[in-house]
């Protein structure tokens, strides 16, 4: 299989975003966005997805973390996509349900060709620390969107909005790393009945 490393870069008046992505990695990560809590989760990413992930990004936090989330999502889908290339070969399907103490979030990934998001999960508190939790939502959407990936999130269980989103993002790590495996009875074909993703 060919190298699966993407860098895009992204720049508006609002922000400034560079990321590289290797599917292939270990799980190391180095992230700074600004957004601490964001910089917390973006590392369950790509430790629990056994991803690399560098993100470099910066905008304008004086305002509201909304544009810098949201355009690491965008930037990161994008990387996605690069990675993925035409797919072939790789599962395409992949679900967790990784456990945070009482939390517990199921995320289904599909590779789908076609980008959808079902986020069914409920944040009791507003915020975690800095971090406006709706926040989340536009980030998987973004990814979503750039991507063209379906991704479905179903809170099980949960009472602590920080526990509910780390079950969120590992589950989300987990199911990415188990779509974007290789299947050997496939060999180089496409994971489609229509040829194609």
């Amino acid at each position: 299989m060919s190298s699966r490393i993407a860098t895009v870069t992204r720049e508006t008046k609002e922000t400034q975003v560079s990321i590289t992505l290797d599917l292939d990695g270990t799980g190391h990560c180095q992230v700074n966005t600004g957004v601490g809590f964001f910089d917390h989760m973006l590392s369950h990413i790509a430790r629990h997805g056994m991803v690399d992930l560098t993100v470099a990004a910066g905008g304008d936090l004086e305002v509201d973390a909304h544009h810098v989330v949201e355009d690491v999502g965008i930037t990161l889908g994008q990387a996605l996509g690069q990675a993925l290339g035409e797919k072939r070969g790789l599962r395409r399907y992949g679900w967790s349900a990784a456990p945070m103490d009482e939390a517990l979030v199921l995320v289904a990934v599909d590779l789908s060709g076609r980008p959808a998001l079902e986020w069914r999960v409920e944040l009791p508190a507003a915020r975690v620390g800095e971090f406006d939790v709706e926040l989340a939502r536009e980030f998987f959407q973004a990814v979503a969107n750039n991507a063209a990936i379906t991704l479905h999130f179903h809170q099980l269980a949960g009472r602590n909005t920080h526990h509910i989103l780390e079950s969120a993002f590992k589950s989300f790590g987990r199911a990415l790393d188990e779509a974007c495996r290789p299947d050997p009875r496939l060999g180089d074909a496409v994971p489609s009945t229509k040829g194609t993703l």
